[in-house]
């Protein structure tokens, strides 16, 4: 018996559940993916009992020697995976990593310009209740009506007019490569820095199946999961000399000690990154990707851009009559899990949306195939056509537990 279930039978049920629902459901919230057992491991280890703060060498509290080797090892994995010179592996998140850039370089009421919330970007690209949009003046950039993509035109325009300090090139929810050169080309033209947010595209870029934004960003954001397939949290990459400008903008700047145990988790993930599998591995997470849209563009949906490059796509429900919440709600009885989001130029609210984010990292990860992405379309179609009937979604559930059984996950940890 583990020591867990001896001293909190309900926390280990808890988690017992959440094995199996990952296990058993169709995973296909783009920003989620399942570490390995030995990011699982360096995660839940001694390494979350001390105290760090400071950086390797150079730390406030003493026993810290093997500290300094998992977070030397952390920056040094990454540093090679993407090239960069400068790397700071301890913020928290994706969000926390973004805001220590903004206090590093601007003040209180400074510009910013990032892309609009419901047209791909993240809430803290300047979103108004975001700490973004509270403390920053933001300028949105939208994508084009007609094309779905960034207008690259209309973003110059914007930056001439609004003179911004700081432009973020990066998104949560965008299907399309992003060009980080005319970004840079903006940003010289208006004296501006650039900030790369590849939260979600870190695994492409690291397999370079993505333009890197590392020769054109003054600064480059990540989190640590998603396509890079760590454990939850953030990186800050950027040029030599602003180096120790993040270093204490993370550090005593927004953070106290750093999660150690994380680190040593990241560690891993990176070096897993360092793999020649991994290449093949983020090349498949494409692959999948198109065939579940091109699935889903067969059955009649409507994909926002009209496909995809990355590892995600848009999909527009209006003429389907169909808003993303009900969606969400539908598939999960299935056991397809997904997330509702607002489609450019969204009518719903943003609790309501009137599409889903569907990405392809978790169900690449169990080893899934084109042909598993026809089917998984197949699947989402019927759900949503017979919304309304409880048995056929149940027995729309059995068909997802025959697909998910071919691609077992973490199958020690669910031995009771």
């Amino acid at each position: 018996m583990s020591s867990l279930k001896r001293l909190d039978s309900e926390v280990y049920k808890a988690i017992y559940m959440e094995t199996k629902r990952q296990a058993e459901n169709l995973e296909l919230i783009a920003s989620e993916n399942f570490v390995s057992e030995a990011v699982l491991e360096a995660q839940g280890s001694v390494m979350t009992n001390k105290y760090a703060e400071g950086y390797p060498r150079h730390r406030f509290y003493g026993g810290c020697e093997y500290y300094d080797v998992v977070e030397s090892l952390a920056i040094e994995r990454a540093k090679k995976l993407f090239g960069c010179d400068h790397v700071n592996v301890q913020a928290h998140s994706g969000t926390q990593a973004n805001m220590a850039v903004y206090f590093a370089v601007l003040g209180i009421g400074d510009t910013i310009m990032g892309m609009h919330l419901s047209h791909g970007g993240h809430l803290s690209h300047g979103h108004p209740t975001s700490f973004s949009g509270k403390y920053f003046k933001t300028v949105p950039i939208g994508v084009s009506k007609k094309t779905g993509r960034i207008d690259y035109r209309e973003m110059k325009s914007l930056a001439i007019k609004h003179k911004p300090k700081l432009i973020v090139a990066g998104a949560s929810a965008y299907s399309r490569i992003i060009d980080f050169k005319k970004f840079r080309e903006v940003c010289d033209r208006v004296g501006a820095f650039l900030m790369a947010d590849i939260a979600h595209i870190a695994g492409l870029i690291a397999a370079d199946l993505h333009p890197s934004p590392i020769p054109y960003a003054d600064f480059v954001t990540t989190t640590t999961h998603k396509t890079l397939r760590g454990p939850r949290g953030g990186m800050i990459m950027c040029k030599k000399r602003y180096a120790s400008l993040i270093d204490r903008n993370i550090f005593p700047g927004i953070q106290g000690g750093p999660l150690m145990h994380v680190i040593a988790a990241k560690a891993v993930a990176f070096k897993e990154a360092l793999t020649p599998g991994f290449r093949k591995y983020q090349a498949q997470i494409i692959k999948n990707a198109r065939a579940l849209a091109e699935g889903l563009i067969r059955k009649g949906f409507k994909i926002v851009s009209g496909g995809t490059d990355t590892h995600l796509m848009l999909v527009d429900l209006r003429n389907k009559r169909l808003t993303g919440d009900m969606a969400e709600e539908v598939l999960d009885k299935a056991g397809i899990t997904v997330n509702k989001n607002s489609i450019p130029h969204d009518p719903e609210k943003p609790f309501v949306t009137s599409g889903i984010r569907l990405g392809t990292p978790a169900l690449t990860t169990r080893g899934m195939k084109e042909e598993d992405m026809e089917k998984t379309a197949a699947l989402i179609s019927d759900a949503l056509e017979h919304r309304y009937d409880e048995d056929y979604l149940a027995s729309l559930k059995k068909e997802v537990r025959k697909l998910t059984r071919k691609f077992p996950l973490y199958k020690k940890r669910l031995r009771k």
